[in-house]
């Protein structure tokens, strides 16, 4: 099971944490440095769904946005 909406295909991705220490030059300080750069991730907000699809009721994986934005037809239990 991969975290992926079933719609739009949203899905995890990568980026960098980056630690700094410092003042700002505009603050009078000789500027920010960067002290360290770890990995992260960015997950999307995925919820399982009971939705209907082509006449059929199935569960599926849906980001929030596509919930809010209407492009689930949601089927009450």
């Amino acid at each position: 099971m991969s975290r992926v909406c079933e719609l739009c295909g949203k899905k995890t991705e990568v980026g960098n944490q980056i630690e700094r220490r410092g003042l700002a030059k505009w603050k009078g300080g000789v500027g920010r440095k960067i002290t360290g750069k770890t990995k992260r991730k960015f997950k999307p907000n995925l919820q399982m769904v009971r939705a209907k699809i082509d006449g059929s009721v199935k569960r599926i994986k849906v980001c929030t946005r596509c919930i809010s934005a209407g492009k689930v037809v949601k089927v009450s239990s």
